[in-house]
């Protein structure tokens, strides 16, 4: 079968692989699944391990098959699989509980504390840029045929799933906590469905991003759900403030690490600051103004918290927003899906779409791998 891999932290390796199509029996206790791919999202973590900035092949293995975002049918399963059946539509988690640590132990690997971690597609575990994969039930999230079409989007929203969570565990400590307003910073991929998650969940939205709302897909997207948009060149974060008042929550997804320190300044009392961009550049900011960010914080008991990795009850309440959504506002996500790749062996436009994504104005990069009707 085909699959599209790379060497690890060789510069643009990315090549089409021939491999044995796997077998249920690979997996103990006869709970092993047999997944037939049907769509695989590529992303800007895909492109950073063809540009050789990390990723590990599994054992064995000098090639690492990319791909985590996922979705696909049941072909075949164990016979002490009971919850999931042949024609059933899932998507699969990304990281395994392989680890030493205690997080390991007791099913929060994406808490782990190891430097040695395993996640399908990056590090240790072949991905899913395949046309079929094995994996345990206990890893597969059933899809309901309603978001089948949609549901390729489920591994980056349960990123953000987990920073709402977190967010609320946190909140906690106020006893009552009734947050309203929320500020979104970024509308990529991710962006947009930071904002479509907290709209289900009723908050006032106001999106930023840097290029002008007129004409901008991503714009008009945030606006048609209810939410605002603004670029930063006409209003900055800590300006916005004067026209929409402090964030409850702000849910940074930019790339662009210093505006974290706006989005501090932006918060209000009681207020948490979520932090999901992943940047790994050496950028550093001058002109902080630090002695009124540690004083808005210590007096105003407000937090902040990094999200990554999520684990199944992320995945599970990613579906919950995802069909809620289809339902409120059907045919908006699907518009998120901008740039349809048809077949893993046309990998190299992939690539190019993710290296000049302003260029194609893409959201969202997937693989058509087979067909999802029958």
């Amino acid at each position: 079968m085909k699959a599209v891999a790379v060497i690890p932290k060789k510069q643009n390796s990315v090549h089409l692989v021939e491999m044995d199509k796997p077998s249920i029996d690979e997996v103990k206790n006869r709970r092993g699944v047999l997944v037939e791919v049907l769509r695989v999202g590529a992303c800007g973590t895909d492109r950073e391990i063809n540009n050789a900035e990390y990723g590990v092949a599994p054992k064995g293995f000098d090639f690492l098959v990319l791909g985590h975002e996922n979705f696909g049918r049941v072909v075949e399963v164990g016979e002490n699989v009971t919850e999931i059946e042949p024609g059933n539509y899932v998507v699969a988690t990304v990281r395994r509980p392989r680890g030493k640590s205690i997080y390991d132990q007791i099913g929060e690997q994406d808490f782990t504390t190891d430097d040695k971690y395993f996640e399908r597609g990056i590090s240790r575990l072949h991905g899913y840029m395949v046309e079929f994969y094995v994996e345990d039930a206990e890893f597969l999230v059933k899809i309901p045929p309603a978001i089948a079409e949609i549901a390729v989007l489920l591994e980056p929203l349960s990123i953000i799933e987990k920073g709402l969570k977190q967010a609320s565990d946190i909140q906690e400590r106020l006893k009552i906590w009734h947050p309203k307003t929320a500020a979104v910073l970024g509308t990529g991929n991710v962006g947009l469905l930071t904002v479509m998650a907290l709209r289900m969940r009723g908050y006032t939205v106001h999106s930023f991003g840097k290029q002008s709302g007129k004409g901008y897909l991503n714009a008009e997207l945030c606006e048609s759900i209810g939410a605002t948009y603004d670029s930063t060149d006409d209003l900055p974060l800590v300006e916005s403030v004067k026209k929409y008042g402090e964030y409850d929550l702000v849910f940074e997804c930019t790339g662009y690490s210093p505006i974290i320190f706006d989005a501090m300044q932006s918060l209000n009392e009681n207020g948490i600051l979520i932090l999901a961009s992943v940047t790994g550049g050496e950028r550093k900011t001058d002109q902080v103004p630090s002695d009124k960010i540690n004083q808005m914080f210590v007096l105003g008991n407000r937090a902040m918290v990094g999200t990554v990795n999520a684990n199944r009850e992320h995945f599970e309440m990613g579906v919950k927003d995802l069909t809620l959504c289809e339902a409120m506002h059907p045919g908006w996500l699907g518009r998120m899906l901008t740039h349809k790749i048809e077949g893993l062996e046309n990998f190299a436009q992939a690539f190019e779409i993710l290296n000049n994504s302003q260029k194609y104005n893409a959201i969202k990069t997937y693989f058509e791998v087979k067909a999802i009707s029958k």
